[in-house]
């Protein structure tokens, strides 16, 4: 499968994320730069970390107008697999592909820590090689990090079963202390009606390689490459 990776200008995890896929995992990776708007040859979307257009307005709201996004949009409805991470999280929120929004952390300071995460469910595009409920080391950098919703969007998220990470203690167990931002009901990553479009603040690929304290960013990456070389072999490919 190949990864395509998207770059805006201020995009600072491309490289990374690219190292994660292909260096680590050794699956082919692209970089997609913002002002294209064909997406023809990639397997999975990558919407990296960074700053975006300077976050000048607010964390993804200029990003979302990138021709490139509309192909984001088209590939995610065809049932492409999409992971917008830390600023891509933004991102994808703001074009309207998750629900919520990213606000600034409760306690006003950018952090940049490790956090762990409960992985809730092991039966998606993004999560099954996880065990259930495992706490996946993952570390965070942001200053506009705590996810919000209306308390009916996060009911139908909690009874859909689309919360997919929650910050959490390094035993699994969620608190308070566990939750660097103040996210509601500590969400750290959800997904789409469809499961295919996945919204994380932590980066799995600063976590893909020991030598960097953890790998356990390569379980969610690897859950991708397993879930569409299934999808290739008993289906043909996605795209």
């Amino acid at each position: 499968m190949r990864f395509g990776i998207l770059v805006f200008p201020g995009t600072w995890s491309d490289t990374d994320c690219h190292h994660a896929v292909n260096g680590v995992l050794g699956q082919p990776a692209g970089y997609v730069w913002h002002k294209d708007s064909d997406l023809t040859g990639y397997d999975a979307i990558i919407v990296p970390g960074g700053f975006s257009y300077g976050d000048y307005l607010r964390a993804g709201a200029i990003a979302k107008f990138s021709p490139v996004m509309s192909a984001v949009r088209e590939f995610a409805l065809s049932g492409g697999p999409v992971i917008g991470i830390c600023n891509g999280f933004q991102i994808l929120c703001e074009a309207g592909l998750l629900p919520g929004a990213l606000r600034r952390n409760e306690h006003l300071e950018y952090r940049c820590q490790w956090t762990h995460l409960r992985a809730e469910r092991t039966d998606t595009v993004f999560s099954s090689r996880c065990r259930s409920q495992q706490p996946l080391a993952i570390p965070v950098s942001h200053g506009e990090g705590s996810y919000f919703a209306e308390p009916d969007t996060i009911a139908k998220l909690e009874d859909d079963g689309r919360i997919l990470f929650r910050y959490c203690e390094p035993d699994g167990r969620v608190t308070d202390a566990a939750n660097p931002n103040g996210s509601v009901a500590n969400i750290a990553g959800i997904i789409n009606d469809s499961g295919n479009v996945l919204g994380m603040m932590p980066h799995p690929e600063r976590s893909c390689e020991l030598l960097l304290g953890s790998d356990d960013g390569n379980l969610i990456f690897g859950s991708m490459v397993d879930a569409l070389a299934t999808d290739e072999l008993h289906k043909g490919a996605i795209r």
